[in-house]
């Protein structure tokens, strides 16, 4: 009803909220109501009644036939929007969509919390809502749709005393075990849970779920798990190729599969970032071939490119029917340009050379430094894989410092003329470099939260020889600091 009330209120029709109304669908006998307005439930009409019936009693119903399809479409675009509350949820009967809070709650200040921002997010879109929050799937579908209040939040020690006034109806069982069940007398689930358990499992031992009263019941207190098992979001980029015949190469169907992926994501401003080919043989095996990028792509034939040497490798078996290719993950495209009068650049990106290197030699192989919060140089940068991870700009005290640092640094022996001065010569490798010029000190002490007692704090000079090499030397400790004796070089890097 909340729905051709928001459809008709976009048409610009008037609503008729004072005169009761119903919806109707095709039934065995005849149109039977499918929903009703207020003012209609007022006067007694309910959903499955005959419309011949209820215009028996009321002359001046308005009746408009109802769209179960369009409804179920509705429902199941917002058991995805409700994901924005928890990571699962799935559509519970005509009318309803259950979801899984667990550890979920505490992010909206608690239970009541959340129930009350999902009121105010569902009835800001024309939706009027029952919302229930139990240890149970059973125990939250009966307090939403039975309990006394709009808003109903059960503990786990209180299901018992909770559910054991409702009608066996909120048990979700069918009409004729509901029907059973009057005529014995069980009325409410209190009745139901009261009676020995043996007398009833001798009747319902071959019943459905939806027909045994005590498989129901166990669900509701706990007793029986009913996990929920969520639908799986419809990939939005996704390219499939039917076979008409078997074929054993499927590499000249990869560009036109990786066209209609890439207008799709270029359609919506996006970039593929991982890839995922799926080949499906005759015999019912599938080939999963993977491909990452390290940048958002819309580029048809960098993806086909991912995928090179790959394809020559799989077993064909007697054949491939069906190739689908999808843009698993996809992130927003950002576009930059460099200037008003830049050029069209056709040159490669350095982006596509890492993917088609990582796509070829693998993930891992491809790196690029990262810096780290440390002032200490051999821990101020690490190599990160290239893929997915941007390069950061060097910070301004690491442009004096090389690229590549020696691992472990190499001592060296040290000429100077003053203990805390320069070094004016230094052998390194059985080789003598006289240095022409100096830069320095740079003074680094040590971390304390992180270095060993005795630790040395180190002056680092950035020196060229004669020759015109520089080199990057460290003197590791002070004279007559009490950490040590006489104080100790070591070469760390080399400039190019």
């Amino acid at each position: 009803m909340d729905r051709w009330r928001i459809t008709r209120n976009r048409s610009g029709k008037a609503l008729w909220d004072d005169t009761p109304f119903v919806l109707t669908r095709e039934g065995h006998h005849g149109e039977i109501i499918h929903a009703v307005n207020a003012p209609a439930r007022t006067l007694g009409m309910a959903r499955d009644a005959r419309l011949v019936d209820m215009r028996a009693l009321c002359p001046n119903l308005r009746a408009q036939p109802a769209d179960p399809k369009g409804d179920h479409e509705a429902l199941e675009k917002l058991v995805f929007w409700a994901r924005r509350w928890c990571p699962w949820s799935a559509i519970d009967g005509e009318d309803g969509f259950v979801l899984d809070t667990t550890g979920a709650d505490h992010l909206f200040g608690g239970g009541a919390a959340m129930l009350a921002d999902m009121e105010v997010r569902l009835s800001a879109i024309g939706l009027s809502v029952r919302l229930a929050i139990a240890p149970t799937w059973g125990a939250a579908w009966a307090l939403a749709r039975y309990g006394r209040n709009d808003h109903e939040i059960c503990s786990p020690g209180d299901l018992a005393q909770r559910l054991a006034p409702l009608p066996v109806s909120a048990l979700r069982l069918d009409d004729k075990t509901l029907l059973l069940l009057r005529r014995l007398g069980l009325k409410t689930i209190g009745m139901l849970a009261d009676v020995p358990r043996l007398s009833l499992a001798r009747r319902f031992s071959r019943a459905q779920l939806q027909a045994n009263p005590l498989l129901r019941l166990d669900q509701a207190m706990g007793d029986m798990a009913e996990p929920i098992s969520g639908p799986r979001e419809a990939p939005r980029f996704l390219a499939t190729a039917r076979l008409l015949e078997p074929v054993q190469d499927p590499t000249p169907y990869l560009p036109a599969l990786s066209q209609d992926v890439c207008t799709k994501l270029d359609a919506q401003g996006w970039g593929a970032r991982r890839v995922c080919l799926r080949i499906y043989r005759t015999d019912g095996e599938v080939r999963v071939l993977e491909a990452a990028t390290s940048s958002p792509s819309p580029d048809a034939d960098h993806l086909v490119r991912l995928f090179d040497g790959k394809l020559e490798r799989l077993d064909p078996g007697f054949g491939f029917d069906l190739i689908t290719l999808e843009a698993v993950v996809a992130e927003p495209l950002s576009v930059a340009q460099p200037s008003l009068d830049a050029p069209a650049q056709e040159e490669v990106h350095l982006s596509r050379l890492i993917d088609r290197l990582s796509a070829r030699f693998g993930t891992g192989v491809i790196a690029w430094p990262r810096n780290r919060e440390s002032h200490v140089p051999e821990r101020a940068q690490g190599p990160v894989s290239a893929l997915g991870n941007n390069p950061e700009p060097l910070a301004g005290v690491q442009r004096t410092r090389p690229l590549r640092l020696l691992d472990p640094p190499e001592p060296v022996g040290v000429l100077y003329a003053v203990p805390e001065g320069p070094p004016a010569q230094f052998v390194w490798r059985r080789q003598v470099h006289r240095i022409a010029r100096h830069q320095g000190p740079e003074r680094i002490a040590p971390e304390w939260w992180r270095a060993r007692s005795g630790t040395r704090l180190r002056d680092y000079y950035c020196v060229e020889d004669k020759s015109g090499k520089r080199f990057w030397l460290y003197r590791e400790g002070l004279p007559d600091d009490g950490r040590g004796g006489d104080p100790h070089w070591y070469l760390h890097g080399m400039f190019a």
